[in-house]
């Protein structure tokens, strides 16, 4: 199966190799095979990811191809241009990611951070934009790139406000937690305490459990009703990573995004 989380719909009908029958869904796999940083993947590592077998994987790929949802590159694939365009003319990621770049701009000036949009991906995180200088580019992010939630500070956001947490944590507990540095939390006991704290606190902290020598800080983008569907975060050099100096900077930017995601969509409803 899969090695990336990906959420095959309840009541799909299954093979008996655990796949989804259809063809869309074993499509849908290939697709999901390029998450957490994967740019440009061979045959092989395709069909390893999407757990699709390797002579189905290049059927489907070369027909992809003809779509342009994938590219040839070289020996291997990379996502085409075709899921790009898509992408943007979602309604919601793309008011989200237009009102928020200018604040996430402003928010790099003002801390010298590597700067995040993220949202939900199942048990992962994915990253719609990302402000960096030269000197702080990090290799764990990328716009587009997916990440296990339950290190990093916006996926401990995210679980500790969905309300099937239980559910997730569960899921999570029945497999081994992806440990990217030693510091990485170990268990699905530890992260549940970890996500009390977030509840409590209303923001959450990771200290070098993505990248050795880095944290990060995440707070909430909420809606009108108050639900959390994405975040902003901020990834520094660990010893400059001071919370209490840098969260209501943080916060400011993504009460200011939330305000202005509900007034453009306000706009898009009534027009």
């Amino acid at each position: 199966m899969s090695e990336l989380a990906f959420q095959i719909p309840p009541g799909a009908e299954i093979d008996e190799e655990g796949l989804p029958k259809s063809v869309l869904g074993k499509a849908q796999l290939l697709l999901a095979a390029f998450g957490a940083g994967a740019g440009r993947l061979r045959l092989t590592e395709l069909s390893r990811r999407s757990g699709v077998p390797k002579a189905s994987a290049y059927r489907l790929a070369q027909e992809l191809v003809q779509w342009g949802l994938l590219e040839r590159a070289g020996n291997g694939y990379q996502l085409g241009m075709r899921v790009f365009e898509l992408g943007q003319r979602v309604p919601v990621a793309a008011i989200l990611r237009r009102v928020s770049r200018p604040a996430l701009v402003d928010l790099y000036a003002a801390t010298r951070a590597t700067v995040h949009l993220i949202v939900p991906d199942g048990a992962h995180v994915l990253f719609l934009e990302k402000i960096a200088g030269t000197a702080n580019v990090l290799t764990h992010s990328e716009v587009g790139g997916r990440l296990p939630a339950s290190c990093a500070a916006s996926g401990k956001l995210f679980l500790a406000t969905r309300p099937d947490a239980g559910e997730v944590l569960g899921d999570l507990a029945r497999r081994d937690l992806m440990r990217p540095t030693t510091r990485s939390v170990p268990t699905v006991e530890a992260l549940r305490v970890q996500l009390d704290d977030v509840r409590k606190h209303g923001y959450a902290v990771e200290i070098e459990e993505m990248l050795a020598g880095y944290s990060s800080l995440a707070v909430p983008i909420t809606d009108a009703y108050d639900v959390v569907y994405a975040c902003v975060s901020i990834t520094m050099p660990t010893s400059q990573l001071i919370v209490p100096r840098l969260l209501p900077t943080v916060r400011a930017t993504a009460e200011y995004i939330s305000r202005e995601v509900e007034q453009h969509s306000a706009t898009r409803r009534c027009a």
